[in-house]
């Protein structure tokens, strides 16, 4: 199944991990992200829990976010190599852990703009890091993200040539407007190597905001997504100062599948 809508942990940070999970279970929300939030949540018991109460709820877990993105740029793109290959094992164990909760994409933010290392070497290392989770059927995907490289079509368009299959990436609508850039322009761009989508909504005062309550035209990102046959699923993922009810989640969640589902029908007639 393609094109689920789902609700990503992150939206009720700082509620813990495993109760924000399992608010979205009891709405009967079916898909979703797991946004890990420290070290002991990879731990074996922990994950035991998080599958048990996908299992028992039916909930497909699309994406998986590591705690440390902030620090990826120090982590595993700076000219200190061994801290690359060291951080290498920690996402080995994240990949174990979407293969436990079978999550298929691992959400990567990457390198600020005062990257140390020569661009070359960035698509190298994130090609030596999606290969490990390609073994596994796993896909490794590059998010837009406002005052990093990958704020930039351009940057993205340049990974893309340089990796081939290799590349995905997080279409992040609030990144992509943060950073003055429309959404449409990553699809035009490199559409084809979109492989989830992160959905939230914006107006004059805020620039994130539950999807369907501000001025983004969700009907036509569907449209331009499907006429490129993107086939993959989308989240919610705002924050907790996004919203003033938990509700405005739930409620532009069953909407935006409404949405979609029509805008689907209307490909197929």
């Amino acid at each position: 199944m393609a094109g689920r809508i789902g609700i990503s942990t992150a939206c009720f940070y700082p509620l813990e991990t495993e109760k924000s999970l399992r608010r979205i279970c009891e709405r009967g929300v079916k898909s979703c992200e797991i946004f890990l939030n420290t070290v002991s949540e990879l731990e074996d018991s922990f994950i035991k829990g998080i599958s048990r109460l996908l299992t028992d709820n039916e909930v497909y877990v699309t994406s998986l976010h590591p705690f440390a993105s902030f620090a990826e740029s120090y982590a595993l793109f700076s000219s200190y190599k061994r801290r690359f290959y060291d951080s290498l094992e920690l996402l080995k164990r994240y990949f174990e852990v979407m293969n436990t909760f079978g999550a298929k994409v691992l959400v990567i933010h990457g390198g600020k703009y005062s990257l140390s290392i020569p661009k070359e070497e960035y698509f190298e290392r994130f090609g030596e890091i999606a290969l490990i989770g390609k073994a596994s059927g796993l896909i490794t995907a590059q998010e837009n993200v406002v005052h990093y490289l990958s704020e930039s079509p351009d940057f993205m368009f340049e990974m893309s040539d340089a990796l081939g299959d290799l590349f995905n990436m997080v279409l992040d609508i609030k990144q992509s407007l943060r950073a003055g850039v429309s959404p449409v322009e990553f699809i035009s761009r490199v559409g084809e190597d979109i492989a989830h989508v992160h959905l939230s909504d914006h107006n004059t005062q805020h620039d994130c905001i539950a999807p369907l309550l501000g001025e983004y035209d969700f009907a036509s990102l569907f449209d331009k997504l499907g006429d490129i046959g993107y086939k993959g699923d989308y989240t919610l993922e705002l924050y907790s100062s996004s919203y003033e009810s938990e509700d405005e989640i739930f409620d532009s969640c069953d909407k935006l599948r409404h949405l979609y589902e029509k805008r689907l029908e209307n490909r197929l007639d």
